[in-house]
């Protein structure tokens, strides 16, 4: 057995490509969900928050404030397709197909928008809106992250993670 299975510790994986945060601040594979934040293309301070459910491809997705998508009415709306397009940036895109357990036809090369196509040709439910507050409340406790003052003491709540080099 790895030393890493048997450890109390969780890799960390970094990212395949660095991506911009200014369209999809937070994206993340959790819960049975691609799930996230996307920044409205209309409004600097409106954010959606977008769910896509593995295996069924239930998507969702609603305001900050759970007022409904306009554009995902029976379809993937832009912040649908923004979505899983950063998640392939952020986790290469034959990870995420294999998370939502989707197709890819072989001779299309796995990318974010073959994976939205795979999905699309299965005509997915919309969803309710019921993860949105748990998706956006994480997205705030990440944020809440980046106030704290740069320190070489341990965050009590991060205890959990390895340390990653000695503090002379």
């Amino acid at each position: 057995m790895p030393e890493w299975e048997s450890s109390s510790t969780a890799r960390v994986l970094a990212p395949a490509r660095p991506r911009k945060l200014s369209k999809v601040p937070f994206v993340e594979l959790a819960d049975g969900r691609l799930q996230g934040v996307v920044s409205s293309g209309s409004d600097v301070g409106r954010v959606y928050v977008s769910s896509v459910a593995v295996g069924s491809y239930e998507f969702a997705c609603s305001t900050n404030n759970n007022r409904p998508c306009g554009g995902a009415r029976g379809s993937f709306c832009n912040h649908i397709g923004a979505l899983v397009t950063e998640a392939a940036v952020q986790y290469g895109a034959e990870r995420v197909a294999r998370y939502l357990r989707v197709e890819v036809a072989t001779e299309d090369v796995v990318s974010g928008e073959s994976i939205l196509q795979a999905m699309w040709r299965a005509r997915p439910p919309q969803g309710d809106n019921s993860a949105a507050a748990v998706v956006f409340s994480q997205f705030l406790r990440h944020l809440a992250y980046l106030e704290l003052a740069p320190t070489t003491t341990a965050v009590p709540e991060m205890q959990w993670f390895p340390p990653t080099r000695v503090v002379a």
